[in-house]
């Protein structure tokens, strides 16, 4: 099947359920609260295979230095055919004046987002503080 690509901010819920779930994040749990998000990104991108959402990246900005991606996320059943890799080269395209693009990474994902261009940073460590 054909993969289309958007940058449309609007979701239904029930898409965002569905992806996020996929993936077994818990954040699938909210979907309500995925839907204001997602229109308040500076930017978001996302895959298609027909009316079917299979793939999105979510971009935060300072307007000229940094971009932090919050989410990239593709269904299992569309991993493997370049949808990542695509969804980023449309961040890294979008954002290529910006002096740096962060993601935080799952250890077991960093080289995939290597091969992409990322580089693990050294002596650096994320942090969070999560109310879910």
């Amino acid at each position: 099947m054909n993969i289309t690509y958007s940058s449309t901010h609007e979701f239904s819920e029930n898409d965002l359920r569905r992806l996020f779930l996929s993936v077994n994040w818990e954040s699938g749990n909210h979907p309500d609260k995925l839907q204001i998000a997602m229109r308040n990104y500076a930017s978001v991108f996302s895959a298609w295979a027909g009316d079917k959402l299979v793939g999105l990246v979510c971009v935060m900005d300072d307007g000229i230095m940094t971009a932090y991606i919050q989410y990239v996320l593709v269904d299992p059943e569309y991993q493997g055919q370049g949808i990542g890799r695509d969804l980023l080269n449309m961040v890294k395209d979008h954002y290529s004046e910006y002096l740096r693009i962060v993601l935080v990474a799952y250890s077991d994902k960093v080289p995939f987002y290597e091969s992409c261009g990322f580089t693990p940073g050294v002596n650096k460590t994320p942090v969070f503080i999560e109310n879910m």
